[in-house]
């Protein structure tokens, strides 16, 4: 299990937090994905093993941009 946390920026509300989500939610191994719009911050957690750059592709596929990728426990 490895948690992730984001900072993406464009989020400004509950569609934008709703469609990051479902973005990182369809990558492979991705149990939980919780965004907050208001600070932009948004925690992942998977079952494997995930790079910044396939989380970087997920974000801007759904709009906006990856500002930073930090894995907090792997």
């Amino acid at each position: 299990m490895s948690t992730w946390q984001l900072t993406v920026k464009g989020m400004s509300c509950a569609h934008c937090k709703a469609a990051v989500e479902s973005t990182l939610y369809s990558l492979p191994n991705v149990q939980s994905a919780d965004a907050d719009y208001k600070t932009g911050n948004v925690v992942i957690e998977a079952a494997g093993a995930l790079s910044p750059s396939l989380l970087r592709a997920a974000v801007e596929e759904a709009g906006y941009s990856l500002v930073a990728a930090i894995e907090l426990y792997a």
